[in-house]
């Protein structure tokens, strides 16, 4: 099992805390950096470097979260994609034609 280093900090009366300088060195923090916290069911709280990628969607980030989060918490939920609701799938959508390349119209940006 890899080794853990614990550190502390303490919150002001404004809920702010300076990072410590091993957490930011693990994570390769610089100056204007985000921060990206997960909350696991237990209460657990894992803290990364938010990706600076350009064009993410928020709402898709937290629905994404939300599902790996849930995935971990409940594995036994997972489930395979039987033959007919494939084809129920396949029945409703696969004739449209989606060219990712397309501009957006101004009603659908």
């Amino acid at each position: 099992m890899p080794a853990t280093l614990e550190v502390e900090s303490t919150l002001t009366d404004r809920y702010q805390t300076t990072v410590p300088e091993t957490v930011r060195r693990a994570l390769r923090l610089g100056k204007r950096d985000k921060l990206h916290y997960a909350i696991r069911a237990n209460g657990e709280v894992v803290l990364t470097r938010a990706d600076a990628a350009e064009g993410n969607d928020p709402v898709l980030d937290q629905f994404l979260t939300f599902l790996s989060n849930d995935l971990a918490a409940h594995p036994e939920r997972v489930q395979a994609v039987d033959a007919e609701f494939l084809q129920r799938i396949q029945s409703l959508v696969g004739h449209i034609e989606v060219d990712f390349d397309a501009t957006l119209s101004a009603d659908d940006e």
